[in-house]
């Protein structure tokens, strides 16, 4: 079946709708271009009058993102960069994005899901309780090093 073409307006109308419902990424606005069936011709010219009239904004968009998996998923730094690489938004607005979120709430979430964890484990014996933790932890995108110094103020060793 074919796909009327959209104009160049009709689509930039579409994508306005698209980023003022919700921050997006370059490439997820690049990706709804191609599934609107727009020329590739005219994609740049979209984008850039979206980032002029302030509807893209890829700074804004990392620091929202980076944002909302920490509070609500509870995600480290390391899976939230990895994330943001994978929408190719650029190693500046990922370091600012990161610096974003508090050290003092990044070290009470990193302690509250190790103690949770840890906790859940008890059944288990020591060493392989810690190791289960520190799986978790570092899946969950925490630093190994801070795992590490926070499971051994948890478990009272050194």
């Amino acid at each position: 079946m074919y796909k009327k073409q959209l104009t160049k307006e009709q689509a930039l109308q579409k994508l306005r709708h698209y980023c003022a419902y919700q921050e997006r990424s370059h490439g997820e606005v690049r990706e709804k271009l191609y599934q609107l069936g727009v020329w590739k011709k005219d994609h740049d010219e979209i984008i850039a009058s979206l980032i002029e009239d302030n509807y893209l904004n890829e700074e804004r968009f990392a620091i929202a993102f980076a944002g909302g998996k920490f509070r609500m998923k509870e995600w480290g730094r390391v899976k939230i960069k990895y994330e943001l690489k994978q929408k190719q938004v650029s190693d500046y607005s990922i370091r600012k994005a990161l610096k974003e979120i508090k050290e003092e709430d990044y070290q009470n979430v990193l302690r509250k899901l190790a103690q949770e964890k840890y906790t859940t484990l008890k059944s288990e014996q020591y060493l392989v309780r810690k190791k289960k933790a520190m799986d978790y932890l570092m899946q969950k995108g925490f630093e190994p090093e801070l795992i590490t110094s926070v499971l051994n103020e948890i478990t009272g060793r050194k």
